[in-house]
């Protein structure tokens, strides 16, 4: 093969390889859920007692990393006291509550936004006549 040959070749194939790394990738596709396919009635997690409405959003997605969920705590229901494993993030949607963050209490109201770090614990109770709707967010635990 001449030099030509062989500069042609090479200019064709740095071209290939650049329309290759021009394309867009692949998308990733996306998943809708709605409250009413995964509301599940349960008990005050961490035995905080009660009745809570869990929704466990996404629950089913193969490999992702992150817990997303909502729970509705009925009147005198709450999250019990536990050690946080993970950085969780809570986020009051309506009612009132109170936390207790490494053994202070503070009042929670639509807007309150609370991250807990590995290391604290916390529990949660739901006061006032309206259910304390709350969303939840961490990382899932590593799939093994």
């Amino acid at each position: 093969m001449t030099r030509i040959a062989h500069a042609i070749l090479l200019i064709l194939f740095g071209a290939g390889l650049h329309a290759v790394a021009m394309q867009k990738p692949a998308p990733g596709g996306y998943v809708i859920e709605h409250d009413a396919e995964v509301a599940k009635n349960e008990p005050g997690t961490h035995n905080g007692g009660g009745q809570t409405v869990g929704y466990s959003f996404f629950r089913n997605v193969p490999k992702l990393g992150l817990v997303f969920r909502k729970r509705a705590l009925k009147p005198g229901s709450g999250i019990g006291l536990h050690e946080q494993k993970e950085d969780e993030i809570y986020y009051v949607l309506s009612g009132t509550g109170t936390m207790t963050l490494d053994g202070n209490t503070v009042q929670v109201t639509p807007g309150t936004a609370i991250l807990t770090r590995p290391g604290s614990s916390h529990s949660l109770r739901q006061t006032g006549s309206d259910d304390l709707v709350i969303l939840i967010n961490y990382e899932a635990a590593p799939v093994r």
